[in-house]
């Protein structure tokens, strides 16, 4: 059954591609097609099995997989970031960056673990994933200080305090999700409750599920980070006028941007140098406003020891990884 479905897998990705050369399909809408195939329903079993991707070349460009973790959904994430590698494709020559969108946590982490992708945006924790299994840092998003998380409630709700929550249910996108469900896990330890225990945690699969579900009432706190909170409450001005932050955590340092090992040391420093300069250009700064961010960093491995710091003592003291 998994033989015969990774075959259909194949197949389908073979005939879209076949379809596109057949009718001239402009770049763009190849683009999509890519984050469509990317969330396609392929077992983590074949995952296990690839090796990694060797750089293709196509229509005299090399070709590069650049993967997002699940910030937002899929059609945000093209939205927000789709830009960003266009503008990457226009200032880097011979090169065409395709965004890959992946539809959970895990599959993403797989992506890391087995190296089938190029170039990636990892959160932090995954950034230790990834430096563990054949990438290196380059980069990073800034603004660090909005590297938190966020815990959210009804405001006509009665939860004063951490332990109003006791016996309640607890929104978050996924358990590897750093700044939207381990450092509120972690604030909520810190502020008294044993959060196995003392209440329900429910993992929804995207920051934007979080947030809906205390709106409507599914949980009496969900747990996000500022970036998609403001973004989906900027959308839905009705989310604002019924919930509000009631605690924030600590913050760490931002999302990193990470290459694998086996490409070119020329075009990993185009790709950091473009990033980091971003914000000093007008179409870069269009690019920063949609991600509510204000620049990119210059960053490497050593940049991200005190999350080292934070996963060994959330792993001690508040479940494994």
């Amino acid at each position: 059954m998994v033989e015969a479905h990774s075959y259909l897998c194949q197949l389908l990705t073979v005939l879209i591609l076949i379809r596109w050369k057949q009718i001239k399909m402009k770049r763009m809408c190849f683009r999509s097609l890519f984050v469509i195939i990317s969330l396609s329903a392929c077992s983590e079993k074949e995952l296990a099995t690839h090796t990694p991707e060797v750089v293709a070349t196509i229509e005299n460009k090399i070709e590069y997989r650049f993967a997002i973790h699940p910030l937002h959904n899929p059609t945000r994430l093209f939205e927000v970031f789709n830009p960003l590698l266009e503008y990457l494709n226009h200032n880097i020559q011979g090169v065409n960056f395709t965004l890959e969108a992946s539809r959970d946590y895990q599959t993403f982490d797989n992506k890391l673990k087995f190296e089938t992708v190029h170039f990636a945006l990892p959160n932090p924790y995954q950034t230790l994933i990834a430096m563990e299994h054949g990438y290196r840092v380059i980069a990073k998003m800034g603004d660090d200080s909005n590297f938190k998380g966020i815990i959210l409630v009804r405001k006509d709700s009665q939860i004063k305090k951490p332990s109003d929550l006791v016996g309640k249910i607890v929104s978050y996108p996924a358990p590897t999700a750093l700044a939207a469900t381990m450092l509120p896990q972690y604030y909520l330890h810190t502020h008294g409750l044993d959060i196995n225990k003392d209440i329900q945690n429910k993992y929804v699969g995207s920051q934007e599920s979080s947030i809906m579900n205390v709106f409507l009432g599914s949980t009496a706190a969900g747990a996000t980070w500022p970036q998609p909170w403001k973004a989906l409450s900027d959308e839905r001005p009705e989310l604002k006028a019924q919930l509000e932050v009631i605690w924030e955590t600590q913050s760490l340092p931002n999302n990193s941007v990470v290459v694998r090992s086996d490409i070119s040391e020329s075009i990993a420093n185009q790709v950091s140098s473009l990033l980091a300069n971003l914000h000093n250009t007008s179409e870069g700064k269009q690019i920063l406003e949609k991600m509510y961010l204000s620049k990119y960093e210059i960053a490497d491995n050593e940049t991200y020891n005190s999350v080292k710091l934070f996963i060994d003592q959330f792993n001690k003291n508040i479940r494994p990884l």
